[in-house]
């Protein structure tokens, strides 16, 4: 049975751990989640664009899946990300997923075909009428070139399993146009760390994070105290913050968050061809903004 869930706080796309020999890590992913559900977060999204997932095999997708829904034993929804090139390839992922015991999907518009409106649209509606699990859209077109706009989330209303988006096209007023259109119809989660505090106070119920892998505590804190109404607190952390947080806008973005995950003993820097690991100057410059940031933390302000 899949977990009862809304899609309120803190969502880490996580990293998937490699061995320097290029097999799945399953003692740092047990660390990693360790850390994350330490931290309070209040979901876990696995195979995302920080998950390497067009790297993965389906043998891949099904041991991180099995493992990370054994150890949590339930206290949080496991979600499983779907990226595939052809329908007929994600409704056999969105099937998969149901059977190793995810808690929900999150979804993309097709990948190598810049799908129009019409058939992003069908493609969504396809996948959630063969999968009884909840599904977040995610909205990206900065990087994958299709925007899901708030009328076609109205052709999607129809679809009761389709109940959230992550919201990554960088426009902050997209979180008040699609409140205004559709009210709590669609739960918003900001999907650019550097915007997240922004986008929780004009209305977003969450974030899907990628520093959180390196910086779990931090990024819930932000969350936390935004609801509580403490803005100056959130303001305080998310300051010091920031320059580690733009490592999540670089098309490196896997290499920087993976090494910021090493620093702070919750992750490797191992990643899968055709990435390598940073090497050189740029190595040295990310690792000063990364021990900057160590060095600089704030102490925790939660009572």
């Amino acid at each position: 049975m899949s977990l009862t869930f809304e899609w309120h706080g803190v969502f880490p796309a996580l990293t998937t751990p490699f061995t320097s020999s290029d097999e799945l890590d399953l003692d740092m992913f047990a660390k990693t989640i360790n850390a994350q559900v330490d931290a309070g977060v209040h979901g876990l999204i696995l195979g995302g664009t920080l998950g390497e997932a067009s790297t993965l095999t389906t043998d891949e997708k099904e041991k991180l899946v099995k493992f990370a829904v054994a150890h949590t034993k339930k206290q949080i929804p496991v979600i499983l990300n779907i990226a595939e090139g052809a329908t007929r390839a994600a409704i056999e992922q969105a099937a998969w997923a149901v059977k190793w015991g995810a808690d929900g999907l999150m979804l993309l518009p097709p990948m190598r075909y810049k799908s129009d409106a019409r058939e992003t649209v069908q493609y969504f509606k396809q996948v959630a009428e063969s999968a009884p699990l909840p599904i977040m859209i995610y909205n990206n077109p900065v990087d994958y070139k299709v925007e899901v706009t708030a009328d076609m989330f109205a052709e999607l209303a129809p679809c009761s399993n389709i109940q959230a988006v992550k919201e990554s096209t960088r426009d902050i007023s997209n979180v008040t146009k699609m409140i205004s259109r559709h009210g709590e119809r669609f739960k918003i989660l900001c999907g650019v760390d550097t915007i997240a505090m922004e986008a929780l106070i004009m209305g977003a119920h969450g974030w899907v994070a990628g520093l959180v892998c390196a910086f779990p505590q931090e990024t819930v804190d932000i969350y936390e105290l935004v609801q509580e109404g403490r803005i100056e607190e959130a303001l305080e952390i998310h300051r010091w913050f920031m320059p580690l947080l733009e490592l999540d806008l670089h098309p490196k973005l896997v290499q920087y968050i993976k090494l910021a995950a090493q620093e702070t003993g919750i992750g490797s820097e191992y990643v899968r061809a055709p990435r390598l690991t940073l090497t050189g100057e740029e190595r040295e410059k990310i690792l000063g903004i990364i021990r900057g940031g160590i060095k600089k933390r704030p102490a925790r302000q939660m009572a």
